[in-house]
């Protein structure tokens, strides 16, 4: 800019600033005259005035610019056409005031905003702390100051535990968090791909020869199942070593399939427990060895155990009795706490996160209690109402289906109540059949999902009390459910397991087997599946074949996306059994991991 286009610019910036304010503060008109006749301020020489305002001010008066790198021919031509622009939106309307525009070309000159150089970065790190994953790459384009701040380490740490990746671990552990966080959302994808696509290894775990399948339960990949003989095994699917040990009573003089049958099984991190026929509860740690650690006896039949996910607390339901077991401060397993109930148990939980003392939740026919053992106190929750036919809990909540009454034209409906409050929260669903299965405690925020007896899976919306999905997805009942942030697997009571994309109301895949499902459970990488049979009859050994067990003796199954199409050719056990498969028959799926690449 030559010095008649810049004397031209002042004065004409000045005639304006004069008009705009002799208005307002009613100065005399030799004001703005005696405001140009003002001396120039020299950097180094008096007081600089402070403040964007008065910066430009002195600019405007002839005042040295802040200290910067001098700027090419073709900065100043650049700079040189900004600096018109204010005159140019002039004739055309633009009411823009010409000091703003003014620091904005002075931030372009220098190519820094002024609040990067005024901020302190432990205040910028508060701020961008509040930005997800999209808009900390866009202000990383901003500048380089920006670029530094938007990658900070803490930044993407924070983000990584936001998204549940690596949730143990700390800071100090990476050097670079935000690579970290791609690799782990590029896993992320390749697993949902692998579900939807059925790219992966299944395994059929081993079953024990003249024996059936009676009960099966996991936690984090540690499968246990008990069966006819008495017998008790328990397999870690996330080593791909499935030599199930067997857990041994203990009466070391009995021999294997001389014990009752076991009614129920249990596990979680560090213990693992069965209930039989005759009333005895076996307890054993995982990390001792295989013989159990504690051995209770009940005068009749359990007929509903409980584990808690979160420490070693055991709750057993035996005639109208409630025991809660749990170990002392020395080591040696106690009664924690016992309760008398006025009916038969059918449906026992133990309530998740609720510190030193356990609490319970038990179904009685048309009673609900909530059982804490801080004090042996018995609360009343439900009473007097229609019969419960399925329970789940969560740490602040609990939900249970209750059977219609058709002579009063009521439907079944699934109630759920608040643990703290001790009242009603919702009443979900009016429909026809009964519901047969919930589940709170696995759901996504906000979510529920049920199984009925009509085939249909739902998914409740516990805000508004609606319906906000129904998937028409078995013939039969559905036997057990389970969901996450976007897919839903059910398994219903004729055997077909199916997994569904609820986002978009689709079936993925399918897999069939001859018993109904009575347990699913999966995690980000995984699918475990037991189909349980009804019937447990003992079979001939001679009778007995890979075809047998499959249509009698029940089959639990493991299936591992964390592996794509290349690990067929790996030498993962695709199938692992002990006896040939017979391609010919259904039940080998046709498939969804097909055997003609093994």
């Amino acid at each position: 800019m030559d010095d008649c286009s810049l004397d031209e610019f002042r004065r004409r910036w000045l005639e304006e600033l004069a008009q705009a304010q002799a208005p307002r503060k009613r100065r005399r008109p030799e004001a703005a005259e005696r405001r140009a006749r003002r001396p120039e301020v020299v950097p180094g020489r008096g007081e600089q005035a402070s403040g964007d305002s008065a910066l430009a001010q002195g600019l405007l008066e002839g005042a040295g610019r802040p200290p910067a790198a001098r700027a090419t021919r073709t900065e100043g031509q650049d700079v040189a056409s900004r600096s018109r622009s204010p005159l140019a939106r002039e004739g055309a309307g633009g009411g823009e005031q010409l000091v703003d525009q003014l620091i904005r070309d002075l931030n372009e000159m220098n190519d820094v905003p002024f609040f990067d150089i005024q901020l302190p970065y432990e205040l910028a790190i508060n701020i961008f702390q509040y930005l997800n994953r999209k808009e900390l790459g866009r202000c990383a384009q901003v500048s380089k100051t920006w670029k530094v701040i938007a990658e900070d380490e803490v930044l993407w740490y924070r983000l990584c535990q936001q998204e549940g990746h690596l949730p143990d671990s700390s800071i100090s552990d990476y050097s670079c968090w935000k690579l970290i966080f791609q690799e782990c959302r590029a896993k992320e994808h390749m697993l949902r791909t692998n579900w939807k696509n059925r790219k992966g290894a299944v395994s059929e775990l081993e079953h024990i020869p003249d024996a059936v399948l009676c009960d099966v339960h996991s936690h984090d990949g540690v499968v246990i199942a008990g069966y006819t003989s008495g017998d008790v095994r328990v397999w870690d699917t996330r080593t791909w070593d499935y030599v199930a040990p067997f857990l041994e009573s203990e009466d070391e003089e009995d021999e294997p399939g001389m014990q009752p049958n076991v009614s129920f099984v249990r596990i979680n991190s560090s213990l693992a427990v069965a209930a039989y026929e005759d009333g005895f509860l076996n307890i054993w740690d995982l990390r001792t060895g295989k013989y159990p650690v504690h051995r209770f006896e009940h005068d009749a039949r359990i007929q509903a155990l409980a584990l808690s996910q979160d420490d070693a607390t055991v709750a057993t339901a035996s005639a109208f009795d409630v025991v809660m077991l749990s170990p002392g401060e020395d080591g040696y397993w106690q009664i924690a706490a016992e309760f008398e109930v006025p009916k038969l148990v059918q449906y026992l939980e133990m309530v998740p996160e609720t510190g030193r003392y356990p609490v319970a939740v038990a179904a009685a026919g048309d009673l609900m209690y909530l059982l804490k053992a801080e004090d042996s106190a018995r609360t009343l929750l439900y009473a007097h109402g229609p019969p419960v036919t399925c329970l789940d809990v969560s740490a602040n909540e609990v939900a249970f289906g209750v059977q219609g009454l058709g002579w009063v034209y009521e439907g079944s409906k699934i109630l759920v109540y608040s643990l703290e409050a001790g009242r009603r929260l919702l009443k979900l669903g009016n429909v026809l059949r009964d519901f047969t299965c919930v589940n709170l405690s696995d759901s996504p925020p906000n979510l529920m999902v049920s199984g009925n007896m009509d085939g249909r899976v739902r998914i409740h919306d516990v805000r508004s009390g609606n319906v906000a999905l129904s998937l028409s997805a078995h013939q039969l009942g559905v036997s057990a459910v389970q969901m996450d942030d976007w897919k839903v697997v059910s398994g219903g009571e004729e055997g077909l397991v199916s997994v569904w994309d609820y986002r978009t109301n689709q079936k993925l895949w399918e897999v069939y087997s001859g018993h109904p499902v009575q347990h699913i459970s999966f995690s980000s990488h995984s699918l475990i599946t037991a189909n349980v049979p009804y019937q447990t009859v003992m079979r001939k050994a001679d009778w007995d074949s890979f075809t047998t067990h499959r249509r009698h003796r029940g089959l639990i199954r493991a299936y591992e996306f964390a592996v794509d199409q290349l690990a067929f050719q790996s030498p993962l056990p695709v199938c692992r059994s002990s006896c040939d498969a017979m391609a010919t028959h259904y039940y080998d799926l046709a498939l969804a991991f097909p055997y003609n690449h093994v």
